[in-house]
């Protein structure tokens, strides 16, 4: 499982045909358990190939991290504000007050049950496993925004693709600085969040 023909294959599989086969209209019962049995298969990858164990870091420099993060969620409130207001002025906050509640349960769930699994594949399992198949790191990192936004064809909408591959760089020059599954997880989350607190949700898939 350690051969670069294994691991190319692999990838194939993963990152390009199970995201793609997401697209065509088959049971979503079984493209849910696609899904499952891949996740199953990259935690077991990690554990038991890879060993890689999971624990919080404690030399972590969260103060430098939240600062950088903030700095980026300014321009990127900014700019989507602006979209928002010129795209559909009445999506602008519209879950947050009028289903605070609502607005609440789901901000938990996405941060919860999606952000982390997502990052232990995206980012934990990619970099792990395929570091060594690229000689430079800028291809690496801009491989990884591709693939991240390709997992969210199946929304078939090119905004979202474009977003999903900013993210991607975003969240992958995370990784490679800190190395932390966590930390890459609450940036991804905190940006998340802010889009579907700002009326953007409808187009990223969460339900207004």
């Amino acid at each position: 499982m350690q051969s670069i023909r294994f691991k190319l294959l692999e990838f194939i599989g993963i990152f390009i045909l199970i995201p793609l086969s997401y697209i065509l209209d088959y049971p979503i019962f079984i493209k849910f358990s696609i899904g499952c049995l891949g996740f199953v298969y990259v935690l077991f990858v990690l554990l038991r190939i890879e060993h890689v164990k999971f624990k919080i870091a404690k030399n972590l420099h969260w103060r430098h991290f939240f600062r950088r993060v903030l700095i980026q969620l300014s321009v990127i409130a900014f700019l989507t504000v602006l979209y928002v207001w010129f795209m559909d002025k009445s999506q602008l906050f519209y879950v947050m007050l009028n289903k605070p509640f609502f607005w609440l349960l789901l901000l938990l769930i996405y941060s919860s049950l999606s952000v982390y699994p997502q990052e232990l594949v995206y980012r934990t399992f990619f970099f792990e496993r395929y570091k060594n198949m690229f000689k430079s790191q800028t291809v690496f990192v801009i491989v990884n925004a591709l693939v991240f936004s390709l997992a969210h064809l199946f929304f078939k909408n090119t905004l979202v693709l474009i977003m999903t591959f900013i993210g991607g760089i975003l969240f992958a020059l995370t990784y490679l600085k800190t190395k932390s599954t966590v930390m890459v997880s609450v940036e991804h989350a905190i940006y998340g969040c802010w889009l579907f607190t700002v009326g953007m949700g409808d187009m990223l898939g969460f339900p207004n």
